[in-house]
């Protein structure tokens, strides 16, 4: 279970920034999908997510939709920013395999993770997110479903806002075609109720937002950078995956999305740290040096804004 494609391969011995790019609008114009999925390791698959925001020329596909293959059947890890992109991704699934899709997991509450949970649904198919991924899209729900519409006009099909029907707090368990699957809540990261599937016995982690790579990570108004860095440290680090899939970026190892995420957020904070310590106001908080992560996709969009919001949560510490 140790071989990986190219692709993989490429990330996996230390490639970065430079395996993605922004200003490519579409990977796989045959599919509503941005790119065709990659078998990362023997049964797990991954359709690589455009790094740019989410929009018209990426269909919302700007995260990573996977799906692991056992013998008993298919676990899905997000449905999708619509109901379109989750039909390409069930098309692509009916190549790889004739076996039925099981479950749906959402790795969180946003849009390119649930909005494509009617489709599913509507097969019968069960969808499982964590409790607190359900009460953002019970109360968040008719947003994200327009904003949708906002960037991906015409786009949308028949989507509507479908919540989980199946919620865990900790941990879920899924035994199938003898593969022992965790659904781990490891703690407050990026945004309410991420997940991290965890496949053990294949040493694989399929991240959600927790990690991040090839494009800047951008932080919420509502997300906790010290959790975020507990969470990892204490959680994640002691797992210690060998291959990991990551909520946005294409699968890689835990240094990679490390360099990336948690010392990207270490970083930060010390930088925003250092210039409360001086008496720095919020204004010119936007501008402490982030020079160094400047090869990141989304840098121009997130890099002041986070600064920003890190400054907001720290002032008050």
């Amino acid at each position: 279970m140790k071989t990986i494609t190219s692709i993989a391969v490429a990330a996996l011995l230390g490639g970065g920034a430079a395996l993605a790019s922004e200003d490519i609008a579409d990977q796989y114009p045959a599919s509503e999908l941005y790119s065709k999925p990659v078998e990362v390791i023997p049964h797990v698959f991954s359709a690589i997510g455009a790094t740019a925001p989410p929009g018209a020329a990426n269909a919302g596909h700007n995260n990573n939709l996977s799906f692991i293959v056992t013998d008993e059947g298919v676990v899905v890890v997000n449905s999708g920013a619509s109901d379109r992109l989750a039909a390409a991704l069930h098309d692509e699934i009916k190549v790889v395999t004739d076996k039925p899709v099981i479950l749906v997991i959402n790795e969180n509450g946003q849009g390119h993770a649930m909005l494509g949970n009617g489709y599913w649904r509507d097969l019968g198919v069960d969808v499982l997110a964590h409790v607190d991924a359900v009460a953002e899209t019970k109360e968040n729900g008719d947003f994200i479903l327009q904003r949708m519409h906002g960037y991906n006009p015409g786009g949308a099909g028949d989507t509507r806002v479908e919540h989980a029907n199946l919620t865990f707090e900790d941990k879920y368990e899924i035994s199938l075609g003898g593969v022992e699957i965790q659904v781990l809540h490891l703690g407050p990261a990026h945004d309410p109720g991420d997940v991290q599937v965890w496949i053990p016995e294949w040493d694989i982690m399929l991240a959600g937002d927790i990690a991040f790579h090839e494009r800047m990570l951008p932080v919420f108004p509502h997300t906790c950078t010290s959790c975020w860095i507990e969470t990892w440290t204490e959680k994640l680090e002691p797992l210690n995956p060998t291959y990991i899939v990551p909520g946005h970026g294409h699968p890689t190892n835990l240094a990679q999305v490390r360099r990336y995420t948690l010392d990207y957020l270490v970083d930060l904070r010390t930088k925003v740290g250092a210039h409360i310590e001086d008496g720095g106001d919020l204004a010119k908080a936007y501008y402490v040096d982030q020079e160094q992560w400047k090869s990141l996709d989304t840098f121009e969009e997130l890099a002041t804004k986070n600064a920003g919001r890190v400054y907001e949560e720290m002032e008050w510490e």
